[in-house]
């Protein structure tokens, strides 16, 4: 549901002036149902008081079409409406008071009953209202010639959403008081053409009015006025209601729209299938009876519900608007449908359906259309040249006539000059046959195809036989093509011709000419945008900018507007006063001083765009004196929200315009605006407007700075406070958004009329909103330009006029745009000005043509076939003229004509022949000169049906580019194909003077193209050939023969010639020196007609053409031929292939962009002490050579910062800085220029890469300080020897013999045995046996009276690991070769290393599997030794092992064959080692407790005792001195339980002295064990025992020879002698 005024809303009460574009298009819909209380408004005021009581509750869509489509288009029905409307507002008040609430509240069936007899009653005048519609809607087809009244017209039915009011319900009982609503009413004009009114005065006095009735809106107080009297005195009377009163109305108010809206919902689901109808046709499509060439459009006018689909039809066949594009243009708008024809021809004579349907039903409107034209219509030029050479078959009689006038001018207006400020008068006489004096004509006048209207600088006149306009005051807004066109019923005649308008002489002698065309754009409360288009006479100096100059309608006091001038051609003018009209002017500036100023523009006033268009819309009853205003209570406190939908919809380098919409939450009091703006990046708003708000919601910010870029918001404010700012806009840099167009290219001039020349041009390349292009002229050899238009041209072509003849002219063209203008064009070739038809030469009809042949014949129709005359009379042929005759028995009959219009191509089809009769034919060639000779009779040719399967002949055979030993044959497909696509073509070739049988064909197999180059022709040799066709069923007829042609190359033969210009544009070229007058190039690609121009342009200037590529590509592969027309034969070709193609486009680009060859690109790097050095090399400079080197866009230039240098010879530039700071980030350019050749090379350091290089520049800066004592060259690190073990090693430089060197680690110091002599430059660190206990940071420290350096490594984690992965390696590559060893237990592999740690893992494989370790598989490492135990082998232990030593990164191996013989000699020494092993272990042995040397005094006794082990049991024995020893009773022997074996002598002597042996044997061996026992006879000596456990003695263990015991216990002996000996 649509917004409406409270009282739309409460009463459903739709006033016409209020009513929606959308609702209107929604109540046509329902005309069927219309109330009563519509048809009595369509009738009167009486009809319309009586049934205002039903009018109140009827909805929107009970409003009848006819009311609304009559005050739509029928004027008449409008003034008939609005006078009703105004006498009827009194009675409304009467009824609506009467009505009062009752009405409202109480919707019983008495009031339902009433409405439908209001229905009922109505009925008849809804049958007077449509007819009068229908006579409206004539009207508005047949007049409404003005578009833009009908623009204005349309304007009007969309109304915006009306104001709301404030509510006014008095609650009184007397009729003349006011009601409980009231309507606004309005003064205003039924139709506005040109802005608000015709006049200023009239303008002023509206503004003025409707500021009035606004600010009366805008007043918190509840006003209503009502009328005491119906005299032209009245009075306003205004009172205030109370809270109480208020309530109570608006508590009523809630109340009643719930009961209506029950109401209307209720009605709604019983009349719902009622809403829809069929459509029906309101006005139906007319027929029409035309000229050829003409436009016709039908209209109609629809109705329905829901809205019908409209299908135009042409003879029951759907229209298809996209298969026949520009043809037919269908619109639909508003229910008002129309299909327009344009250019008809008489084809388009045809019966056309308008069918309309929706959901309930279709129906259809028919209406035809006759195209008429002249019999003899032929090409227009032929018309001019004269008839006098025509024959008497190819008259150009018209007969025939589309209408009954005919329409013609004498006494014609002529290309006409004027100046600015003077008087102009254009006339034509008109003669219109037959004269009637019933019917006038309408005299219609147009500049530049838009309708001239009488205003105070256009008059017009018609004095019945001439027509005449006059300028008053030309300007240069008058300059253009004025056609006049005289109108009789359907048809018209037009006659056109230019004026032109130069500037006015300058007040000030070189100032610029006047701008023109000044335009008011986008008007609001206080602001304006100007535009203007900048003048051709710039007065020899360029224009500075503009100075704009407003004055307030009404006076004549005119104000600048900007203090400097302006150069963009639209300027933004603020500070207007809200509801004043202005007129604006524009004056251009040079150095010389300003212009004239230009022609005011349309008054504009300075008002709400809403507004405006409700005052366009709105037209309302005659001025009474009374204003009704009514307006709801205002929210009070309401602090406005923030706009919305802010941009930026223009930036210039001298401002930006701001746009946005009002915000939604503002309460119901004005609003105004603060602009506010920040540099973007930054959060620094500053407010634009710090005094005053603007009211529109556009603002211009001037004061920006160039190249900045800023962004702007806005906040509300009104009188409760400033609402919160819109989000801000994105960065705008302030700069030209609009650029200077490019100059426009290709300036060609051609011959028009002894007085004027055709100038073409191509638009710019990116041109934008392009305004138009000056055009300027100059005699060759003059040097004085002159410009040949005053006003912007669109297009790309323009005549030029006012020429003097025989004088050669140049000329130029420049383009313009609101930016500027663009610089000149090149130059064109001059051309001597004169008549174009054949350059003042006179020409003559051309030759007949010859060799008639029939191409196809059917039973009703033969396709004829011929050749070109020879001579073509000096011009180009136009068309040719066909005529035929019967021949009867050998009789030749009368000759008829088979064409009216000129046909262009040599193969005609001529129908409505008669079967089987023969016919012979004649043809004739026209030119401008006229019509030819026919040719001769042509053999007779019967028309018959062609049943043969094979083809028929090709024709038109040429042959073109014949050189000394070749020439390319052209052809065209046969038009009778046969039964079967044709296949492809056999060319025949013989010499002229050989018989027929000297015919052979040139190929073997069909071609399937139609050209053919043949070549190995004999020069000077003539030829002639003829082409065939084949198909499947076989070779059909041959061509006629071609005429003899002579193999040779004629003095002169130029050929085509590729091309590649110094801007890198490739073309084809050429020239040829003998042209005709009127010779053209023409241009094919593998000889067919360009006519795709989007990849090609053609460029002709005289006698050399240009086929230039716009992007040279695949798709442009192909042969390109030139043949000159009106030669003898002048033509040439060219092909593109792949690799062609190829060499041009490298060519094209080298041209195009010729750069200075760079050695190397730009480069930068840290030099010693920290400075940065930007470097590139080009391969070669030349003394002229420089170097521009920018930072960030921006050119620096050598100073303190930089340093740069430019060497020519060697081509090095460089630049260096000392210091890198964190303002240096950024892009690095150096531009290199030599002569034309231009390059250039960035580098960007920004973010990571800027910060790294920064760093690197601050390290190599902190590098050069310290080296300047004891440093390190080359930091702490560390390297694995040849034996394993890990050196830590530095270099160091800058040394003496006071510099010390300190190692830590981990904080510690590491003391080193020697002092370190620094030989070679080199401190190592030597760590044996490295592994991870060595872990840790490692510091090396040199220092002395210098200063000093440190130098660290960490050799943790990863670092840690890699070490070890180094050692790991050379350790796995000290290893030995795997050898084998045999044990006892099995067989033993192994290998050695240097030393082994824990990170090394070892592996071994078994035969290509890894091994799996169990109890008698183990592997382990014992000191250095690396092994692999194999306990018990097998046979299954055979094969091939693998040691894997992994470092970490890489696996080392190391390989044994454990098989064959290895295996069987190990495998044989362990049974032998295990054997052994086993005899060892059970063995007879002496475990121990023996010593080996007893002292003992004499007279003690002596106890040995030792343990022995054998199995089985050994047996035990002694010996005493090597001779055996049994027990007695001195000295006892003894042996228990297998093991213990004791000796116990009770007392000593020297007797007993000795070596005593004990043996112990069983199976598998012997063992002797000796103790020597020395007893000493002298007394009082200490006893010493020696080596005894048991007994508390001192023994040796050793195992020595007797000899040497004995040696050993003398001088122990004598060592102690005298000693005390204690027995133990």
């Amino acid at each position: 549901m649509m917004s409406l005024p409270f009282y739309q809303r409460h009463h459903e009460h739709y006033d016409r002036a209020y009513r929606h574009k959308a609702l209107q298009s929604t109540v046509s819909q329902y005309q069927k149902e219309t109330k009563s209380k519509s048809a009595v408004y369509a009738q009167g005021s009486t009809a319309y008081a009586r049934g205002s009581a039903a009018y109140r509750h009827a909805s929107a869509a009970d409003f009848s079409l006819d009311s609304s489509a009559a005050y739509s288009h029928g004027s008449s029905a409008y003034d008939l409406e609005s006078a009703a409307y105004s006498y009827g507002s009194t009675a409304y008040d009467h009824s609506a008071a009467q009505s009062k609430r009752s009405a409202a509240y109480s919707l019983d069936s008495e009031s339902l009953s009433k409405s439908s007899a209001a229905y009922s009653r109505g009925s008849e005048s809804i049958n007077k209202l449509a007819a009068a519609y229908r006579l409206g809607s004539e009207a508005y087809s047949l007049g409404l010639k003005d578009s833009n009244l009908m623009i204005e017209d349309q304007s009007y039915k969309m109304s915006p959403k009306a104001k709301r009011a404030k509510q006014n319900l008095v609650s009184e009982d007397k009729e003349n008081e006011a009601v409980d609503y009231s309507v606004p009413i309005f003064t205003g004009r039924e139709v506005s053409i040109s802005g608000i009114t015709d006049t200023e005065e009239e303008r002023i006095k509206e503004s003025a009015a409707y500021v009035a009735k606004r600010n009366l809106f805008a007043t918190g107080e509840g006003v209503s006025v009502s009328k005491v009297a119906k005299s032209t005195s009245e009075e306003e009377h205004h009172e205030k209601k109370s809270r109480k009163v208020a309530i109570r109305e608006s508590a009523e108010r809630v109340a009643l729209k719930k009961t209506l809206e029950e109401t209307q919902a209720f009605h709604k689901k019983l009349n719902q299938d009622k809403l829809l109808h069929a459509p029906e046709f309101v006005i139906e499509p007319r027929s029409h009876t035309i000229w050829e060439k003409q436009n016709v459009k039908f209209h109609c006018s629809v109705a329905g519900w829901p809205a019908p689909r409209v299908t135009w039809y042409k003879n029951n066949v759907p229209i298809n608007v996209q298969t026949h594009p520009g043809k037919y243009i269908i619109e639909s708008r508003y229910g008002l449908h129309s299909l327009e024809i344009t250019t008809c021809d008489f084809d388009d004579t045809a019966q056309y359906r308008a069918s309309a349907m929706n959901v309930k039903g279709e129906i259809s409107a028919y209406a035809s259309l006759v195209v008429k034209r002249y019999k003899g219509e032929i090409d227009a030029s032929l018309l001019y040249a004269g008839t006098s050479s025509m024959p008497m078959g190819f008259g150009v009689t018209p007969h025939g006539y589309a209408s009954r006038f005919e329409i013609s001018f004498s006494d014609k207006f002529d290309v006409a000059f004027g100046r600015e400020g003077e008087t102009m008068s254009l006339g034509c006489t008109v003669v219109i046959s037959p004269d009637i004096k019933r019917f006038k004509p309408d005299i219609e006048w147009y500049r530049n195809g838009v309708l001239i209207t009488p205003s105070k600088w256009v008059q017009m006149h018609w004095s019945g036989e001439r027509a005449s306009l006059t300028l008053t005051h030309a300007n240069k807004e008058d300059e253009g093509l004025y056609t006049l066109r005289v109108v009789m019923g359907e048809y018209y005649e037009e006659y056109s011709n230019y004026v032109f308008v130069r500037d006015a002489d300058a007040e000030i002698p070189g100032a610029p000419g006047a701008p023109l065309d000044v335009q008011c754009l986008d008007a609001n409360k206080d602001y304006v945008i100007v535009s203007w288009k900048q003048p051709a006479v710039d007065g020899g100096n360029p224009i500075l900018g503009y100075f704009i100059d407003r004055c307030e309608v009404g006076t004549t006091h005119w104000t600048q507007c900007n203090e400097t001038p302006v150069k963009f051609a639209r300027f933004p003018v603020t500070g207007l006063i809200e509801g004043r009209s202005y007129i604006f002017r524009v004056r251009a500036v040079n150095k010389a001083g300003i212009s004239l100023p230009s022609r005011v523009s349309e008054p504009v006033a300075a008002l709400d765009p809403a507004d405006r268009a409700r005052l366009r819309s709105h037209p309302s009853a005659p001025w009474t004196g009374q204003i009704i205003v009514t307006e709801e209570e205002p929210a009070e406190g309401v602090v406005p929200g923030p706009p919305t939908d802010l941009q930026v919809i223009e930036a210039t380098k001298n401002y930006v315009v701001l746009s946005w919409k009002p915000p939604g939450q503002r309460g119901h009091e004005g609003i105004m605006y603060f602009v506010e703006k920040c540099v973007a990046g930054t959060e620094d708003w500053q407010r634009v407007n710090t005094e005053i708000p603007v009211k529109s919601p556009r603002f211009a910010v001037f004061d920006l700075a160039e190249g900045k870029s800023y962004c702007f918001r806005v906040r509300c404010c009104n009188s409760a406070g400033i609402g919160e700012p819109s989000e801000a806009t994105e960065a705008t840099v302030v700069d030209d958004k609009l650029d200077i167009p490019k100059a426009p290219g290709r300036i060609m001039p051609s011959r028009n009329t002894d007085t004027s020349v055709v100038v073409t041009w191509t638009e710019p390349p990116d041109a934008k909103e392009l305004v138009g292009y000056y055009i300027e002229s100059s005699v060759v050899g003059s040097g004085h330009w002159e410009p040949c238009n005053n006003n912007p041209v669109k297009g790309t072509r323009f005549i030029c006029h006012g020429l003097i003849n025989g004088e050669k002219y140049i000329f130029r063209v420049r383009a313009v745009n609101a930016a500027g203008l663009s610089e000149f064009s090149q130059d064109s070739e001059p051309i001597e000005v004169q008549a174009a038809i054949g350059g003042g030469l006179l020409h003559a009809a051309p030759s007949p043509p010859y060799d008639i042949t029939v191409l196809e014949s059917v039973r009703d129709s033969m396709v004829l076939g011929w050749k070109q005359p020879k001579a073509t009379g000096g011009t180009e042929i136009t068309g040719y003229y066909v005529n035929y005759r019967e021949v009867v028995n050998g009789v030749p009959g009368n000759w008829m004509e088979a064409n009216i219009k000129a046909i262009s191509e040599r193969a005609y089809r001529i129908e409505n022949l008669k079967e089987n009769m023969v016919y012979q034919f004649q043809v004739a060639a026209a030119n401008l000169a006229g019509v030819g000779t026919p040719s001769l009779p042509s053999q007779p040719f019967k028309c018959e049906e062609w049943t043969i399967a094979v083809p028929g002949p090709p024709h038109d055979v040429t042959c073109i580019e014949v050189r000394k030993d070749s020439l390319v044959l052209l052809w065209k497909e046969p038009v009778y194909t046969g039964r079967s696509p044709i296949a492809g073509y056999y060319v025949d070739m013989k010499e002229t003077e050989a018989k027929e049988e000297c015919w052979r064909s040139v190929n073997e197999k069909p071609l399937q193209k139609k050209y053919l180059k043949i070549g190995g022709l004999n020069e000077g040799v003539s030829y002639v050939f003829r082409v065939r066709a084949t198909n499947q069923a076989g070779v059909g007829k041959p061509s006629n023969v071609t005429d003899p042609v002579r193999a040779e190359t004629r003095p002169g033969t130029k050929e085509v010639v590729v091309d590649v210009d110094d801007n890198g544009v490739i073309s084809l070229n050429f020239e040829c020196d003998q042209m005709s007058p009127n010779s053209k190039f023409v241009w094919s690609k593998n000889y067919e007609p360009i006519e795709d121009d989007s990849r090609l342009n053609i460029d002709t200037k005289g006698g050399k053409s240009k086929a230039i590529f716009k992007d040279l590509g695949e798709d442009d592969l192909g042969i390109y031929s030139c043949v000159v027309t009106d030669t003898d034969g002048v033509s040439s070709s060219h092909t593109i292939d792949e690799e062609e193609m190829k060499r041009l486009l490298a060519l094209s680009h080298e041209r195009k962009f010729p750069t200075v060859p760079l050695a190397s690109e730009l480069a930068v790097e840290i030099l010693e002490k920290g400075e940065v050095r930007f470097w590139l090399q080009a391969e070669k400079l030349s003394g002229n050579a420089k170097a521009n080197f920018v930072f960030n866009d921006k050119e620096i230039f050598n100073g303190e910062k930089y340093k740069m240098k430019v060497d020519r010879n060697t081509g090095l530039i460089e630049m260096i800085m000392d210091k890198l700071e964190d303002k240096d980030e950024g892009t690095y350019t150096f531009q290199l220029q030599d002569g034309k050749a231009t390059n250039q090379s960035s580098l960007v350091l920004i973010g990571d890469v800027f910060k790294k290089l920064q760093d690197e520049a601050e390290f190599q800066r902190k590098e050069w300080h310290r080296k300047q004592g004891p440093h390190f060259v080359d930091q702490l690190g560390w390297e694995v020897t040849d034996e394993c073990n890990v050196m830590l090693k530095c270099k160091v430089a800058n040394i003496k013999k006071e510099t010390h060197i300190v190692w830590y680690k981990d904080d510690r110091e590491i003391m080193v045995d020697e002092e370190h002599d620094f030989k070679d430059g080199v401190c190592t660190l030597l760590i044996s046996d490295f592994s991870k206990k060595d872990a840790g940071t490692y510091e090396v420290i040199l220092k002395d009276d210098r200063g000093k350096d440190t130098s660290e490594l960490t050799l943790k984690d990863t670092a840690f690991a890699d070490l070890m992965n180094e050692v790991c390696r050379r350790i796995a590559l000290s290893a030995t070769d795997l050898k084998i060893q045999s044990t006892a237990e099995g067989i033993r592999l192994y290998s050695y290393v240097t030393y082994y740690v824990e990170d090394l893992r070892v592996g071994w494989v078994h035969n290509d599997t890894q091994i799996k370790f169990t109890d008698r598989v183990k592997t382990g490492v014992t000191g250095e030794q690396i092994w692999l135990q194999i306990n018990e082998p097998t046979q299954q232990d055979k094969g091939r092992y693998t040691m894997e030593l992994f470092d970490g990164k890489t696996t080392h191996k190391k390989t044994v064959d454990l098989s064959g013989q290895a295996f069987d000699e190990a495998f044989a020494e362990f049974q032998r080692l295990k054997q052994a092993a086993i005899a060892e272990k059970n063995r007879a042995r002496v475990l121990g407790g023996l010593p080996d040397v007893v002292t003992i005094q004499e007279g003690k006794a002596l106890n040995l005792s030792c343990t022995v082990w054998g199995d089985p049991t050994p047996e035990v024995s002694w010996l005493k001195n090597e001779k055996p020893f049994v027990s007695d009773a001195n000295c006892i022997l003894r042996f228990e339980h297998g093991k213990n074996v004791s000796f116990t002598i009770s007392t000593v002597s020297t007797h007993d002295s000795g070596k005593y042996s004990i043996v112990v044997k069983n199976s598998y061996g012997t063992e002797t064990s000796d103790v020597t026992v020395i007893v000493i006879s002298v007394s009082g000596l200490t006893d010493t025992v020696q080596g005894h456990d048991q007994n508390n003695t001192t023994a040796s263990k050793k195992k020595k020879t007797m000899a040497s015991k004995q040696k050993e216990v003398e001088k122990k002996v004598q060592t102690v002698w005298g000693e005390n000996i204690t027995q133990l």
